[in-house]
């Protein structure tokens, strides 16, 4: 996909603030620092527009990027980040819930793992209610230019496995390995 356009629009903290014009979304979900801001901004070719951070939890908000004045890229907060007070990481919890439960334009979730690690139980409950509640989603596997081709072929299979995807994306944010796909996979949910 051509990017003309893509823009930040704003920080959401409380359902009563999500844009309301009906656009597509598709969000990007995984836990703290699995690098869904820079896969967004590896997606978008350019450079920081979702803030990327080495400090896990940063993202406490629906960060939400207009793209190509057609839809919305939807970065949610990472969840399993143990620092972070317990009454914070509830809060993230039930606002990731409602978006995920009721917003009617997500097309598509995007579940972030990170290559060199198995799935954690936090991905697997994740993966779970996104089938229980028949969320279209794509998983994908990022910093898989950190793995040998044998390491990431492994990796790829046990996350296959674990999360019962028919497919699990490798994509290097730094070599921009996967991107295609990716966006194969977003421009498929978008035209249907």
């Amino acid at each position: 996909m051509k990017i003309v356009n893509a823009e930040f629009i704003k920080s959401v903290f409380d359902e009563e603030d999500w844009p309301r014009d009906g656009r597509p979304e598709v969000a990007f979900l995984g836990r703290s620092n699995v690098g869904k801001s820079s896969l967004i901004n590896s997606l978008l070719g350019v450079r920081g527009l979702a803030r990327t951070s080495s400090t896990p939890g940063r993202t406490q908000s629906l960060n939400f990027f207009l793209i190509n004045n057609r839809f919305r890229f939807v970065d949610l907060p990472g969840y399993g980040y143990a620092r972070v007070p317990k009454i914070i990481r509830s809060s993230w919890g039930d606002l990731v819930t409602n978006y995920l439960a009721k917003r009617n334009s997500l097309v598509l979730s995007i579940q972030i793992v990170d290559s060199r690690h198995e799935p954690t139980t936090l991905d697997l409950q994740l993966n779970e209610w996104l089938a229980a509640h028949a969320k279209p989603r794509v998983v994908v596997a990022t910093k898989s230019d950190k793995l040998s081709n044998n390491e990431l072929r492994k990796s790829i299979e046990r996350a296959r496995r674990a999360l019962d995807a028919e497919q699990v994306i490798t994509y290097s944010a730094t070599t921009g390995k996967g991107r295609e796909e990716v966006w194969r996979a977003i421009e498929e949910k978008l035209s249907g």
